[in-house]
């Protein structure tokens, strides 16, 4: 006699994803802004739908930042801002205007660093439909609260993803 009993998902049981969630997402039509962090990055990867699997549209990391003149660390918040701001031009360059934010398990705090990428996406023109309560203060996103990012950085760096993309 066999077990009627079903395992769940090792994604579920792992805790690591929410597939409600993920299905009403799923369901709207509309690319995801799938934003991941670790200690010393942040990755935002502007994600699309198919049935064979999850398509990355445009991408956009505190790793690819040095490219552009990042000379401050990758775990911050301005970094975190930029990694968006990238993220979201490459998606405006392949005709994407609007996306929905999907953090995954993470919980979202008000400033945070994944809110900071939240900004950077909108900043550069794509609509993403978000309380603008949550979004971190302009002071924070130039990093004024910090040692390691010169004044002017976040600016510059914009300038040259525009030039170059």
């Amino acid at each position: 006699m066999h077990s009627r009993y079903i395992m769940p998902l090792k994604r579920r049981r792992l805790n690591i994803t929410d597939y409600r969630k993920r299905l009403a997402l799923i369901k709207t039509g509309v690319p995801r802004a799938v934003i991941r962090k670790s200690l010393k990055n942040m990755k935002v990867d502007i994600v699309e739908y198919r049935p064979s699997g999850d398509r990355v549209l445009a991408h956009g990391c505190t790793v690819e930042l040095k490219k552009f003149g990042w000379k401050g660390p990758t775990g911050n918040t301005p970094a975190a801002y930029l990694s968006g701001y990238l993220a979201g031009l490459r998606a405006k360059s392949k005709g994407i205007e609007r996306v929905y934010v999907d953090m995954g398990r993470q919980k979202v705090i008000k400033g945070s660093k994944l809110m900071a990428s939240v900004k950077g996406l909108i900043d550069s023109g794509v609509e993403v439909p978000v309380d603008k309560k949550f979004l971190p203060s302009e002071d924070r996103i130039v990093g004024k609260h910090l040692e390691t990012v010169a004044e002017g950085s976040v600016k510059s760096v914009k300038k040259a993803m525009e030039e170059l993309l």
